[in-house]
């Protein structure tokens, strides 16, 4: 049973009126197909006015469907050769990063990306997909490795945050996501990064520093969770809707303000309505991506990450 977002109701009400109508013909002798395809063509456009019309909170409950697709889902349709590797090498493994070496199109990539459960006891063991230090640094194991064999790196991004817990402060959670940033920044091999569900604060950027990012159309990328941003504004967590419209986290308004390279388009519905559908959208922007990135070398190749951020957001450089 598909979990149905408040907005998404009206186009479910009328779904099952068209059943029911289909399945009264079926038993009877009573034609109502004139009538069924008058409201089918009204579905149609229903479908169209509200997936095409979808506010930031809207998008908010798209990037955070039960049923979304993770990254285990999208290794799954892109990838073969699959080959998963666990541990940091200091304290142990975090199931909230997934990290490992496949073969995409026949050449050998490193990929790594948050992963979250489908339920509670897969969301319990890989803790909702907020990793730990140790999840970072697994994840700048394999960078390095990468970095080291010259494989260009693929980042899912699909994240609340990192684990806020106590236990996580005192291990190094602040250190760990710097250094992730500070290392990925001098990598000489091509980083692409995809967000495709949430991509919150902190835990998401230390997966996030890379050549290329793109945004799955329906996803969220942003400094806060609409409701911790609503409780620090309003002191009211329940006002995170009102955030939403104004926090700039959707892949269009992070488009725009060029935070993000491109936008990969989702299945009407989401990209839980069709995961192969969805998985080749992806499929277009990552090969068109790394085609591009192979051929620039290495000097280039930094010269322009550091071009790239720069140039996001606005400021004014000081004479001394």
């Amino acid at each position: 049973m598909r979990q149905v977002l408040d907005f998404e109701k009206p186009i479910v009400n009328l779904k099952e009126k068209i059943t029911e109508l289909k399945s009264f013909t079926e038993d009877s002798e009573i034609d109502l197909s004139d009538e069924i395809n008058t409201l089918e063509k009204r579905l149609t456009k229903l479908e169209d006015d509200i997936y095409t019309n979808l506010k930031p909170w809207n998008r908010v409950q798209m990037a955070r469907h039960p049923e979304r697709p993770t990254t285990l889902d999208y290794i799954d349709e892109l990838f073969t050769d699959f080959m998963e590797f666990h541990g940091d090498r200091a304290f142990g493994d975090d199931a909230a990063i997934v990290a490992g070496i496949a073969n995409y199109n026949g050449k050998p990539v490193t990929i790594i990306g948050h992963q979250r459960g489908k339920d509670t006891k897969e969301n319990i063991r890989r803790n909702f997909g907020m990793p730990h230090p140790e999840g970072y640094r697994k994840a700048l194991r394999h960078m390095k490795q990468a970095n080291k064999f010259n494989r260009p790196i693929v980042c899912f991004i699909d994240t609340k945050g990192a684990f806020p817990g106590k236990a996580a402060e005192e291990r190094g959670q602040s250190e760990a996501i710097a250094r992730n940033l500070m290392e990925m920044a001098g990598l000489t091999v091509p980083i692409i990064c995809i967000v495709i569900g949430e991509g919150g604060s902190g835990g998401a950027l230390a997966l996030g520093v890379g050549d290329h990012i793109h945004m799955l159309e329906n996803s969220t990328y942003s400094v806060i969770s609409p409701e911790g941003a609503a409780a620090l504004l309003w002191k009211d967590s329940g006002l995170a809707q009102k955030a939403a419209e104004t926090m700039k986290i959707t892949s269009y308004d992070l488009k725009e303000l060029g935070v993000i390279d491109e936008i990969i388009p989702e299945v009407k519905g989401g990209a839980h309505r069709d995961v192969k559908q969805q998985a080749s959208y992806i499929n277009d922007a990552l090969s068109k991506s790394l085609s591009t990135l192979i051929e620039i070398d290495q000097e280039e190749l930094l010269e322009k990450r550091w071009e790239k951020y720069k140039q996001i957001g606005d400021y004014e450089e000081l004479e001394q």
